[in-house]
């Protein structure tokens, strides 16, 4: 059952990673190498399906006034980040998606990738390599520095 939940709560945007490994190593007492793997592979999940619907998603919301406060958000934070991604491209996803702080995880790089209409392998195999280097960091983290979470 904490399997699970480790793997739901590493797909939610948001927390990802950085919320369910800690939870999973300092909560559940879980071994950190399967914690490692099992927040990977739930952050990943959404990955493809944002790569590939982002943008019609994004337009639909737009034709209706409800969703304008969300789409300022989303809209304000990819412009903030999509110059450097512009800039370095791949190197510049693997890099956003890689540090492990509040909106900088694979749900905000593959929406970036998305907008910025970059090829769907290589956003994929980005957002993966950032993601790995990701739950590797915050899991190195939980283990050498438990009390910082």
């Amino acid at each position: 059952m904490n399997t699970l939940k480790v793997f739901a709560m590493s797909a939610v945007p948001l927390i990802e990673q950085r919320g369910a490994i800690p939870l999973g190593i300092l909560f559940y007492h879980m071994n950190p190498s399967f914690v490692f793997m099992v927040s990977f592979l739930g952050s990943l999940l959404p990955v493809p399906f944002i790569l590939l619907m982002f943008n019609s998603i994004f337009k639909w919301m737009k034709k209706y006034k409800f969703f304008d406060p969300i789409n300022n958000i989303i809209e304000n934070k990819i412009r903030k980040n999509s110059g450097k991604m512009e800039k370095y491209k791949e190197i510049g996803l693997i890099t956003f998606v890689a540090i492990p702080l509040p909106t900088t995880g694979l749900w905000t790089g593959s929406a970036i990738a998305a907008f910025l209409g970059l090829d769907f392998k290589k956003s994929l195999l980005c957002t993966s390599i950032g993601g790995i280097l990701s739950a590797f960091i915050i899991t190195i983290l939980c283990v050498v520095f438990p009390a910082l979470f």
